[in-house]
Parts: structure tokens; C-alpha cells; sequence
């Protein structure tokens, strides 16, 4: 079992992980998923200590491997590492790369680490290759390779880095195979990768990364079908958003229309639905702010890449309002004429109590 108890990683200009605290059972395979930027391969690097963490703790089973006093080196024969560029020797052949670790570190003979590295490349299906060097091989090839060296060492836990992020795309599923057999005997693993379906596939857990941490912790369902949080919802989702404000009757209508366009253009959205979502805000808006006492006004624009869809949450303070309710029918037309659905709800606790949702017309 691995426990982490509040890590943090900071450097000069920016601090990844920020408060890190987990327990990671033996046997779990968890895939570490987020955007870029929010520590996926700092937390990695810092387990098997080849990033020194800049405060909290690590302990492997009874071991605090954080501690000065703790022989790393004996630490990480127990975690092996799968890194994105392979690090293969280039002036070694397959075999040997798979050799030369356990007879330096285990202390094995060359006749044991010979017949465990056949065996290990029969397993990742290129023993055929035992004898050629690693610029004879295919990217998805050397990853492989890359994979059975972990496995000569017989680490209790296995870290893998993105391990298909720098293979074509058409050797992406013979890596993506040998992990998912990997995933069924029973080692622990984790795994960072930006491929969802993958992690959805073979993971008992699923970490989204996000705020300095692991921001959700769950099984795949609940991550990626009922996630709990609202930044795991539209990473999951593959959510585009857009978030305005509006804090006066004499707000900025043209600057508004300015970052509506320049959003649908950034995210491809097509030109139909792009007039469609920008009609859409421009009525609301014009419905909404003259009839509050109180202007204060959150706009928040979700486009789904996966459905191609949109729709606007428009939350705003005052007594209970219902837009749809509005005695200016020809607005009101106009803007259900550019909507598939809209409702009003009233959220008492809410700071912003009022929220109209707009589903967008597709176009």
C-alpha cells in the first residue's frame, strides 16, 4: 500500500501539487486523468522519488520513503517506471536492455535474467526481436520493450507516464493491449493518460487532477458517468466554457459579443450554432438586466465537442423572476426561437437564486 500524506511540489514559477493526500491499495489500477498542467506526472515522480517532494510524506507499506534516512535506490526496485520517450540503450540489444538492470541491481546470473527477459518478451509478443537494437524498432515496439524492462525487475508497483502519448496513433492499441493485460495480474499501477476510453476500460479507480490535487477520487462509473464535482463534469464531458459577468446596466454589450465570437471561433464551433448561441445571450440580456433592481448577472456557456451542442446558464441575484414568464413576447419568441429548451429554477440557498438554463438550437 502506498499512503501520501499531504505532498506538496513547488517550483521557482508555479506549484503543481499543492495538498496531495491518498491511500493507494495493493492491486488498485488507477488512471490519473486532467488537463495539462495539473501535476498528472509530478505526482508520479515524486512516489518513486525521482522528484524530491517539496513538503508532506510518502510511505510504501510500513516505509516512509521520504524520510533521509531511507535507501532509495531499495525503494525503487520495488516501483518500476514507464516514461513516454522509452529509454531504451541505444547500443544494447532488446535482450540485454532487459538484462542488464537485474544483474546489476538483483544480483541475478546472465542465464536467469536471459530466461526471464524470453519469457517477459514472449508476453509483450516480440520475442522475435530479442537480438535487434532499439533503432530498428517502431515506436509502439520500443514501448513494449520498455514495458517487459519494468517487469525483469518484478517491481510490486508499476508508474506509467502517458506511455502512448508519443507513439503514432495506429501503435497506439498494440501498447494500450499489453498494459490491459498488465492491469489483470494483480500488480498495483498507475497510470497517466489522456486516452478516456482506455482508462475507463481498465482502471478500478480513476484520479482527475485539478486546484493543486486530486480534485475527485472514484470508480470509472462514477467518474465519468455521475461525477460529482463541476471541473471533473466538463473535463469528462470535453466541455468548452465561457464564463461572463455582468455587474451594471452599462456593461460592455459589444465587448461581450466581442468574446462570444472569439470563443466559437477558438473552439470550432459551427457558424449556425455560433449566431445561434450569441442571439441567444443577446435577448436574455436584454430581457434580464432591465428588469433587476440589482444587476448581477453570471453567464456560463458550456459547448460539448462530443455532442456538438450548447447551452447557457444564466444565474442572477433578486426576488424569484421567471424570464419565461416575461411580458415582452416578441423577445421571448426570439429567444425561444434560437433554444431547444429553456426552464427557470429558483435555488433559495444559492447566492445567485435565479438561473434560466438554454439548451442551444443545434445547427
Amino acid at each position: 500500500m502506498i499512503r501520501i500524506e499531504h505532498l506538496k511540489k513547488a517550483y521557482p514559477n508555479v506549484t503543481p501539487l499543492k495538498d496531495v493526500t491518498v491511500e493507494i491499495h495493493d492491486g488498485d489500477v488507477i488512471s490519473v486523468i486532467g488537463p495539462s498542467g495539473t501535476g498528472k506526472s509530478t505526482l508520479l515522480r515524486c512516489i518513486n522519488l525521482l522528484e524530491r517532494p517539496t513538503a508532506g510524506k510518502i510511505w510504501l507499506d510500513d516505509v516512509e520513503i521520504t524520510s533521509p534516512k531511507c535507501d532509495i535506490n531499495r525503494v525503487r526496485r520495488r516501483m518500476g517506471m514507464v516514461f513516454q520517450s522509452f529509454n531504451l540503450f541505444g547500443h544494447r540489444t532488446v535482450i540485454e536492455n532487459l538484462m542488464l538492470a537485474p544483474t546489476d541491481l538483483l544480483k541475478k546470473s546472465k542465464q536467469e535474467a536471459y530466461d526471464t527477459g524470453m519469457r517477459l518478451l514472449r508476453t509483450v509478443g516480440l520475442a522475435e526481436k530479442a537480438l535487434s537494437y532499439p533503432d530498428e524498432l517502431s515506436g509502439g515496439q520500443k514501448q513494449r520493450i520498455a514495458i517487459a524492462r519494468t517487469l525483469a525487475m518484478d517491481p510490486d508497483v508499476i508508474l506509467l507516464d502517458e506511455p502512448t502519448s508519443a507513439l503514432d496513433p495506429t501503435m497506439v492499441g498494440e501498447v494500450q493491449a499489453v498494459i490491459r493485460d498488465l492491469a489483470g495480474t494483480g500488480k498495483t499501477m498507475m497510470i497517466v493518460t489522456h486516452e478516456m476510453a482506455f482508462a475507463r476500460a481498465i482502471s478500478n479507480r480513476v484520479f482527475y487532477m485539478d486546484e493543486g490535487g486530486i480534485y475527485e477520487d472514484g470508480t470509472p462509473e462514477q467518474v465519468f458517468d455521475n461525477p460529482l464535482r463541476e471541473n471533473t463534469r466538463r473535463f469528462v464531458r470535453r466541455l468548452k466554457v465561457l464564463e461572463l459577468n455582468i455587474e451594471s446596466r452599462d456593461y460592455d454589450f459589444l465587448g461581450m459579443a466581442g468574446e462570444i465570437e472569439a470563443y466559437c471561433g477558438r473552439n470550432q464551433i459551427p457558424q449556425k450554432l455560433s449566431g445561434r448561441i450569441q442571439l441567444a445571450f443577446e435577448e436574455a440580456a436584454q430581457l434580464l438586466v432591465p428588469a433587476l433592481k440589482d444587476v448581477h448577472v453570471q453567464a456560463v456557456c458550456e459547448y460539448s465537442e462530443q455532442a456538438r451542442s450548447a447551452r447557457w446558464t444564466i444565474r442572477y441575484a433578486g426576488p424569484r423572476m421567471d424570464l419565461t414568464r416575461s411580458e415582452d413576447d416578441l423577445a421571448l419568441a426570439v429567444l425561444k426561437g434560437m433554444t431547444e429548451a429553456i426552464e427557470y429554477a429558483w435555488q433559495a440557498d444559492e447566492a445567485l437564486p435565479n438561473a434560466l438554463n438554454m439548451v442551444v438550437r443545434r445547427a
